[in-house]
């Protein structure tokens, strides 16, 4: 265990239980314990296996190449649809995870061995993610405007990608695109500040 981690276990929240319960699971397992992106994450020769976090109704291990998994007793689940690799497993009560101790064990071996083959999740270039028609009509109106979002990571245009795609109207997108077009030009993901 690690004790820069500690914290995260003291504290008072709704899942401190559930919290210790799947971290003795974890470190049984032969993990290095890590803090990452402010929850404790399981690393195996420094690459991350899984990860603990809560949200309001559920606590959750997050296998980061969980879609690689075989998932025999289908608890794995997607977080959201632009989700390509990690997979949950969640949680609402310690006896839960009690009941599903052994299953999770497996899971985080079989999450070892799809580290240590060297497997990787095949991920979704961002030329394949679709543009819409009113970013297009943007990059007609203004070639600089093309060439900065052009010049951002891949990350980021994705980002820019699916947060304009989500507007279910066209007068939302073309908003959201004018907002955020000094972002652009600044070469910032639309989250960043």
């Amino acid at each position: 265990m690690n004790q820069k981690v500690d914290w995260f276990f003291d504290k008072d929240t709704k899942w401190q239980k559930e919290y210790k319960k799947l971290r003795a699971i974890i470190i049984d397992c032969g993990l290095t314990e890590e803090l990452k992106w402010g929850c404790p994450c399981y690393t195996i020769k420094g690459n991350n296996i899984v990860l603990i976090h809560g949200f309001k109704d559920y606590c959750a291990l997050l296998f980061h190449k969980g879609v690689l998994l075989n998932d025999s007793d289908k608890l794995l689940i997607q977080q959201t649809e632009n989700v390509q690799s990690a997979r949950q497993i969640r949680f609402t009560s310690i006896d839960e995870i009690k009941e599903l101790e052994q299953t999770i064990r497996a899971y985080v071996y079989e999450a070892v061995e799809v580290e240590k083959a060297g497997l990787e999740v095949k991920m979704k270039k961002t030329s394949e993610y679709g543009k819409p028609e009113e970013l297009e009509q943007a990059f007609l109106k203004n070639p600089d405007f093309k060439t900065a979002f052009d010049n951002l990571t891949p990350g980021r245009q994705r980002g820019y990608l699916l947060y304009f795609s989500k507007a279910k109207q066209s007068k939302t997108r073309e908003d959201r695109i004018e907002k955020l077009m000094p972002k652009i030009f600044e070469g910032k993901g639309y989250n960043e500040k």
